[in-house]
């Protein structure tokens, strides 16, 4: 019994002093951690300074029932209790009971309030008890951020976001996720916390004991006036036509600065049987597919540049079909174009001209024309700072996809792949005078008002061709909106260049006869002369009993923001005479002053009007009416009949988009 006992001494001692750090810090360690705290995300703006993205903080209120004494408890259980019914409209009898249910359960955990911002917090901060802190009342404080876009679902594709799953896989899409790791996360903070029981830890002190360090600040190259109009154009179009996806771009062309991009998937909503859009993917930088029409612009440029032809080169398209290695190509047209000059070719957008001016001067050496396309650097990325950019597909002799009908189909968009974004910045060099720049969605990066970083122009092509090709081209794409396939586009006010594309989709499957699906756009800049701006609008699988064409689908969103634009947003830094007048606007506010005179006490139809205006409108009448909008944009919608006598302190709905 001695030696045992003395054993058990000998043991005793040998945990106290010599293992005895290791179990006080396994001890300190169970009891007490370290706890990150989040830095603030940078925010992200738009070009003119408004708020893209932000973190916004929230905090949840805890109470610690057992710290406070019982003397101060007493005292402080009403007043906190009649706080927390002024807030959250329970009876003050509740509270007091449920805290005083929460001391005699030592609970030192007890929820009062949840993910409040930091008006409320300040509140609680102050209420009874809790303003004693949390030594003596308490009081446990925990912060968290909360990404917040205030535009909503416009462009947040693009504004990106940073996402932790379950597993720890982060995924990082968009402008928040390219320039996350660098600039917007910051610097995180750390804190102390106390193991109480039940697998919960309470913070030792109310403060940090690291502070964390917010992100920089991101500007980007959004334009939000331009991104309103292209969102709600688009979104216009895929509601009409029931398409599947799609997507618009914006560019600046001199400098590559993407002024708007939308990208719109449909969805369907089983609660209420609806299909509604959303930005569902970034195609416009991540989808590549086959271009279609667009591309003959690529072909054509190719073979002037190589002198093969010239625009007035005769080519004979037959009676709309010719078959090229055993394979039939065929025209829109029904009964073709017969011989055509290569200008008027690509201005009716012929599949057997060009078909034909490719195959007859490249068939003997398709490496030519492929190289000319890879000077171009058609065949590699952009190299863009979003995450995503889809891979474009050029192939040459070797290339799985090549066969001997490669090149005629190449000569039409087929047997290529690339991104909408890809296929822009080629039309964008055509308007900048042959310079070919990057695309751009970043202008700066600030610490408050201090520049940590700019981004400036990046060229990738000093110079794509020569000038009598970039003449010739720039004449036949302005044609084509005059009187060539975009004629329907065509508007005296102001003038457009581009080209409109239909392209098959999803062709090798079996059903497509069946069920046939096609890709419609429309790529080109604005003004004609002197462009300020490049676009483009991909729309993937209309519904074909309402429309497929380049023209019909994609066209009339590409005129929409042109005209939006053109009308809305200056894009002429002189004015020569103060007496000169936009006939568009001229028109537009001679409707809107007419009906201003016309309806005095009677409800006018705002239908079409923007929304502006229409409250506008409806607020100087000669009687007082109250006037509620949901929405922006465009009124869809009012709750009142046009004709009907409005009467006094009457409200009137209106419901836009």
């Amino acid at each position: 019994m001695f030696i045992f006992a003395l054993a058990v001494v000998v043991k005793l001692l040998t945990i106290q002093f010599v293992q005895g750090d290791k179990y006080r810090a396994l001890a300190a360690e169970r009891l007490v951690k370290k706890v990150t705290i989040p830095a603030n995300r940078g925010n992200v703006y738009s070009v003119n300074g408004n708020l893209l993205a932000t973190s916004v903080p929230k905090y949840d209120i805890r109470f610690d029932a057992v710290t406070p004494s019982s003397a101060t408890f007493e005292k402080y259980l009403k007043p906190l209790s009649d706080e927390l019914s002024k807030y959250h409209g329970k009876p003050s009898s509740y509270y007091q009971k449920e805290l005083r249910k929460a001391r005699v359960n030592r609970n030192r955990y007890y929820r009062l309030a949840k993910n409040i911002g930091y008006g409320d917090y300040v509140k609680f901060r102050n209420f009874p008890m809790l303003n004693l802190g949390a030594y003596k009342g308490g009081l446990i404080v925990e912060q968290t951020t909360k990404r917040e876009h205030p535009m909503g679902g416009i462009a947040q594709r693009t504004i990106g976001y940073e996402r932790v799953d379950e597993d720890g896989n982060i995924t990082r899409p968009g402008i928040d996720g390219a320039f996350g790791m660098k600039y917007l996360s910051g610097v995180d903070g750390e804190r102390l916390k106390q193991k109480i029981g039940k697998g919960q830890w309470k913070p030792i002190v109310d403060y940090n004991q690291v502070e964390p360090k917010d992100g920089y600040d991101v500007y980007t190259t959004i334009d939000v006036n331009i991104q309103d109009i292209a969102h709600h154009a688009l979104l216009k179009q895929l509601e009409e036509y029931d398409a599947e996806h799609g997507c618009v771009v914006v560019m600046e062309v001199e400098t590559g600065e993407i002024r708007a991009i939308s990208n719109l998937g449909r969805t369907h909503d089983s609660k209420t049987g609806r299909n509604f859009y959303y930005e569902k993917l970034n195609y416009a930088v991540g989808e590549s597919h086959e271009p279609g029409s667009t591309f003959k612009l690529m072909a054509l440029m190719a073979a002037l540049e190589d002198k093969v032809v010239d625009t007035s080169t005769v080519v004979d398209t037959k009676q709309g079909r010719k078959v090229f290695y055993g394979r039939s190509i065929y025209d829109s047209k029904h009964g073709g174009y017969g011989k055509i000059s290569v200008a008027r070719s690509f201005e009716v957008s012929s599949n057997i001209a060009l078909a034909s001016i490719v195959d007859k001067n490249y068939a003997s050496k398709p490496e030519k024309f492929i190289n000319r396309l890879k000077s171009w650097s058609l065949d590699k990325p952009l190299g863009l700072s979003i995450i995503g950019e889809g891979e474009p597909v050029i192939p040459g002799p070797g290339h799985e996809l090549w066969s001997r009908n490669a090149l005629p189909s190449m000569a039409y968009g087929y047997n290529v792949r690339l991104t909408p974004l890809q296929t822009l910045t080629f039309y964008n060099a055509v308007a900048n005078n042959g310079v070919m720049v990057r695309p751009r969605f970043i202008k700066e990066v600030k610490e408050f008002e201090k520049t940590i970083e700019t981004f400036d122009r990046e060229v990738i092509n000093n110079k794509i061709c020569s000038d009598k090709t970039l003449g010739e081209i720039q004449e036949i794409l302005k044609n084509v909106v005059v009187r060539g396939t975009g004629r329907s586009l065509y508007s005296s006010h102001f003038s457009m260049a581009g080209k409109t594309g239909t392209a098959q989709t999803e062709y090798w499957m079996k059903d497509w006869k069946d069920n046939r699906r096609y890709v419609s756009t429309f790529a080109g800049y604005f003004p004609a002369e002197n462009p300020k701006y490049s676009c483009i609008v991909v729309i993937h699988k209309p519904s074909t009993k309402k429309g497929y064409y380049g023209a019909d689908v994609s066209g009339p969103v590409f005129k929409r923001i042109a005209q939006k634009i053109f009308t809305d947003t200056p894009i002429t830094d002189e004015v020569e005479t103060l007496e000169v007048q936009n006939a568009s606007v001229e028109k537009e506010f001679q409707s809107y002053y007419q009906t201003a005179q016309t309806y005095k006490t009677i409800m006018p139809n705002v239908v079409g009007l923007p929304a502006m205006d229409a409250v506008s409108l409806l607020e100087n009448m000669d009687v007082d009416v109250q006037v509620k909008i949901t929405g922006a944009g465009i009124v869809k919608r009012q709750s009142i009949d046009k004709n009907t006598k409005l009467k006094n302190k009457q409200t009137i709905v209106l419901v836009a988009s």
